[in-house]
């Protein structure tokens, strides 16, 4: 079984998705974030059931639509995904990406095992 790994900013996401929803209904936002988890529940038995993401066109960033919202996720390896974000599909993502692939750097980086030391 894959190791499914929501970002904080996938985890972000689905807070704003809820806010913003819970304004006209708490009940039907929280029924989205469900519909949200139980799409990405998929990603546990079959990685590559989403399609490649067009604006970045690299084979292990892949999306699952559910609803109106796009779950972005990458293929880690065989055995790990993580979701990178959950965005709302009128949104403009290739003016999106470049912030949201410098968040997700700097906190792999700052949230990894992996110490760097001077020259290497």
């Amino acid at each position: 079984m894959v190791q499914v790994n929501w970002t904080f900013q996938a985890k972000d996401n689905l807070k704003i998705i809820t806010d913003y929803i819970s304004r006209d209904s708490k009940l039907y936002a929280k029924l989205q974030v469900v519909r949200i988890r139980n799409r990405a529940h998929i990603l546990k038995s079959r990685i590559r059931v989403g399609k490649i993401v067009s604006e970045i066109d690299q084979n292990n960033i892949r999306e699952l639509i559910e609803g109106r919202y796009r779950i972005i996720y990458k293929i880690v390896s065989k055995n790990q995904v993580d979701i990178l974000t959950v965005h709302h599909s009128a949104r403009d993502l290739k003016r999106r990406y470049i912030k949201l692939i410098r968040k997700v750097t700097q906190h792999l980086i700052h949230h990894s095992r992996i110490h760097f030391r001077c020259g290497e």
